[in-house]
């Protein structure tokens, strides 16, 4: 939350998210100067004492706690989460707010651009963005949890306000498309794609990078693309772009006219036509303007202006891909033109895809 006062007009302008709420008068002032403060406070208040359960966790035990078992045992001694929801959020709840349910959910794919999309919606001042990958639909051990644990994990909204998550994982997952009917059969849905063989090398990007950092071998793109001579078609990377196969299994569960796609390959070079493309979808009024994007010459993609300052994406987006032997390349092409052509004729649409 950001607070700006004027004194000469003796009001408070509070901006929540994407929101704002003007409140005019001094006990306005004063009660949201409060609120204001306790949300600085309680966030370090409750930093302190994580640092505090962990060094003496570190103590007492004699070595650093693994991730996993940390997080469990700073649950247990600190009592930051609730066994009903294992959720805690020292975020101070705006007046008129609550958290809701996501009205619309970018489903994937992953290395489409997702989190390019997430962050360029979340320009609109109606749309709310949840922080992380939430993985609910895709993986059981959240699924579990139920439906109040993954409502916790959203955003506070505004009723004029569209709630969004991303899980890149969704798409590819057999249990999502089902599960999130059952949630809301009427939930509007993103689907940002792009060209598949460049996707096959953007995730293999990914894991090479991953890798490297984590001091393990890696392998090139070719001697995992190529087993025996021929295409090694059981490579997950390539069973991720085969977009016909997964989108079979979610028109089983929504209409096409439910699903929006967006193409992740236009996104990258003009933002602005294919997110007034989501604006339409979702019914929002247009709000997103071509001044929130600027070009950044060193990374190489489009980068966004708001709320009077700039950001870019994650270092780690937009890493330079391998140079891939051409013939491995056709063997993609040809593999992946079957089942593009499935595609475009199961959503009525065509792709500049090779």
């Amino acid at each position: 939350m950001q607070m700006l006062t004027d004194a000469s007009e003796n009001c408070c302008l509070f901006t929540t998210g994407s929101a704002n709420q003007l409140k005019t008068g001094p006990i306005y002032c004063f009660i949201n100067q409060t609120q204001y403060y306790i949300e600085l406070i309680i966030p370090l208040h409750m930093a302190f004492l994580l640092v505090s359960a962990y060094l003496l966790l570190t103590h007492t035990q004699g070595a650093p706690v693994e991730n996993g078992a940390l997080l469990e045992t700073l649950k247990s001694q600190v009592g930051l989460f609730s066994n009903k929801s294992e959720h805690y959020s020292a975020q101070v709840r705006p007046p008129g707010t609550s958290r809701r349910i996501p009205q619309t959910i970018i489903i994937g794919v992953r290395k489409g651009g997702t989190r390019a999309l997430l962050e360029m919606l979340d320009i609109h001042p109606n749309i709310v963005v949840a922080a992380t990958e939430v993985h609910f639909f895709d993986w059981d051990e959240n699924y579990v949890k139920g439906i109040d644990w993954y409502r916790s994990l959203m955003p506070f909204s505004y009723g004029n306000q569209i709630t969004i998550e991303k899980t890149p994982g969704y798409f590819t997952s057999p249990q999502a498309p089902e599960r999130i009917h059952d949630m809301n059969s009427s939930i509007k849905l993103l689907l940002i794609l792009r060209d598949p063989t460049e996707r096959v090398i953007s995730d293999y990007t990914q894991v090479y990078y991953n890798r490297v950092e984590s001091h393990k071998p890696v392998q090139l793109f070719e001697d995992i693309v190529i087993k025996n001579g021929a295409l090694n078609t059981k490579y997950k990377a390539i069973q991720r772009s085969l977009y016909d196969v997964h989108m079979e299994k979610w028109l089983k569960h929504f209409s096409l006219d439910q699903i929006h796609i967006v193409d992740g390959n236009t996104l990258i070079k003009d933002p602005l036509p294919e997110l007034q493309k989501v604006e339409r979808f979702l019914n929002l009024p247009s709000r997103i303007m071509s001044s929130n994007f600027y070009f950044n010459q060193t990374k190489g993609f489009y980068c966004i202006r708001s709320d009077g300052r700039e950001r870019c994406l994650h270092e780690s987006k937009g890493r330079p891909h391998p140079l891939v032997n051409n013939t491995v390349l056709e063997q993609l092409y040809s593999y992946f033109k079957e089942h593009n052509a499935k595609f475009y004729r199961m959503v009525n649409h065509s792709f500049d895809w090779h």
